[in-house]
């Protein structure tokens, strides 16, 4: 499984931007997909996520800024960030989950894109 991941750049404080991550396969052959996110000195976290089902998630801490959405026939994800500020610099990484067993899971990872927001 490939993922890559595009988008990032600079960006200025309250401006947008939207990542893409293009699957290698159907997305719908993955449980869940997502996006994370790394800064400097911290650890990796979940920013948002969607299941096969179409059920998402977000951190608090981007909730009614980022959009977690797909195009199946693209086999593609995207986060759209908007009103962004200059914490949300880091390393996004997009992922696709899979649960070969009920208590095991496979994750794929993209290449990261840089995301500097700048005040």
């Amino acid at each position: 499984v490939q993922l890559q991941a595009s988008g990032g750049g600079l960006v200025q404080a309250g401006g947008s931007l939207r990542l893409s991550c293009v699957a290698s396969r159907s997305i719908f052959s993955f449980n869940a997909t997502g996006w994370y996110r790394q800064a400097p000195g911290k650890r990796r976290e979940l920013v948002a996520g969607v299941t096969s089902g179409g059920k998402t998630h977000y951190a608090d801490s981007v909730k009614g800024r980022f959009t977690i959405s797909r195009d199946n026939a693209k086999n593609t994800v995207y986060l759209q960030m908007n009103s962004l500020k200059p914490e949300d610099t880091a390393v996004y990484y997009c992922n696709a989950r899979v649960f070969p067993t009920t208590f095991s899971h496979d994750d794929y990872w993209g290449q990261g894109t840089q995301v500097t927001v700048s005040s």
